[in-house]
């Protein structure tokens, strides 16, 4: 009797302690992204990528023993959705750290909110006015916008074109990579011949278009992440203008490819390495990671691995570093990011600093073109 008693005590302690990493107060994570609406492009595969990684961390126990809980609001790319989730984020589920928001609009319309509330936000966007200047509690994963143009531009240069015309969305996006194209073509000997734009819901540009072609321009940059620009590629086709396209980082899902059939053709983007993974050599510092999150990626969701879901998956795994390195403290949280070196993620290798809050340059980005419906490295 004295034996069987002692072994029910020896089970009950042992249960104790194989629920006992569970039985720690959850680390409750917010998250925004526009899983529907004209941005869904971005937003699905940023919240499939963040649900992935989530159930990672909790079947390997969690962060120190803590479940990772996510809360995870849809913005439908607009700003006013994106303001109500975050102050419900903040507000009532009382999270540690916000991953997102996929737009750069909405991004600016809700930093005012988490820089009053002292919470880190670390941005799925790419405009470069979202961390310049520095915001003290807002930090992103994706490359400044003004990366992209520089890339662009050297590439240009490289195919001796001098006349650019440029066409882009009204959004935050475009907008901000509009005053960065004009920016950078007077200092890289760049001529803008042409200046047009379009609203995020407009479905036919070739009025802009047809401007376009009738001045001297050699090439065209469309700078834009919603739907339009898939139109863009087909009204240029239409309008038999044989000029070379260049896209923005933007299209760095296949999907827009796709959409455009045969009219992206030959069209140039600059984007990160993930969509070269199969290609960099094996003791490249980032081979490892992309081949895991593509892998895991695209055999959990049957769906092509995206760049934008990478921005989102580097921000959650930086918030998780933060909780294993300091715990549950926002101000921590906050100070561990900014002091983060050499956090290799899908988007780069990051260094974070008081006067940088994005972590990477234009180093991380690589040219890619459409060969085939496929996206193919510039060699």
């Amino acid at each position: 009797m004295k034996k069987t008693g002692f072994l029910l005590i020896l089970f009950a302690f042992s249960f104790l302690l194989a629920i006992s990493s569970y039985a720690a107060e959850p680390y409750r994570i917010g998250a925004i992204f526009a899983i529907t609406g004209p941005a869904a492009w971005l937003g699905e595969p940023e919240r499939n990528s963040v649900r992935m990684l989530q159930e990672e961390i909790n079947a390997q126990g969690g962060i120190n023993g803590h479940p990772l809980d996510l809360v995870i609001e849809d913005t439908v790319g607009e700003e006013t959705r994106a303001v109500l989730a975050v102050n419900k984020l903040i507000n009532k589920d009382n999270v540690l750290a916000i991953v997102g928001p996929s737009r750069s609009g909405t991004t600016m319309a809700v930093i005012p909110i988490v820089e009053k509330a002292e919470v880190p936000l670390i941005s799925c966007a790419s405009a470069q006015e979202i961390v310049n200047p520095v915001k003290k509690w807002v930090f992103k994963t994706a490359q400044n916008d003004s990366d992209g143009v520089v890339k662009i531009y050297e590439k240009m240069k490289e195919m001796n074109l001098s006349r650019v015309a440029i066409l882009s969305s009204t959004d935050g996006y475009g907008m901000e990579g509009r005053k960065h194209l004009n920016r950078f073509a007077s200092e890289m000997g760049i001529t803008v011949v042409a200046d047009e734009t379009y609203g995020p819901k407009d479905t036919d540009m070739t009025a802009q278009l047809t401007k376009i072609k009738g001045t001297d321009a050699q090439a065209l940059v469309n700078w834009s992440i919603v739907p339009g620009q898939t139109t863009v590629i087909k009204n240029r086709r239409q309008l038999g203008m044989t000029i070379q396209l260049f896209q923005s980082p933007g299209f760095g899902n296949i999907k827009y490819a796709q959409a455009a059939g045969d009219s992206a053709e030959g069209l140039l983007f600059p984007a990160l390495r993930l969509l070269m993974v199969d290609s960099l050599p094996k003791d490249h510092p980032q081979k490892a990671i992309l081949t895991k999150y593509k892998k895991d990626y695209e055999a959990k969701f049957k769906s092509d691995v995206t760049t934008f879901g990478g921005h989102a998956y580097d921000a959650l795994n930086l918030v998780i570093a933060a909780l294993k390195a300091v715990g549950p403290d926002r101000a921590k949280i906050r100070d561990h990011i900014e002091n983060t070196k050499n956090f290799v993620g899908t988007g780069g290798i990051f260094n974070y600093s008081p006067i940088d809050h994005v972590g990477l340059h234009k180093d991380a980005l690589e040219m890619y073109t459409v060969k085939n419906g496929a996206f193919v490295p510039v060699q």
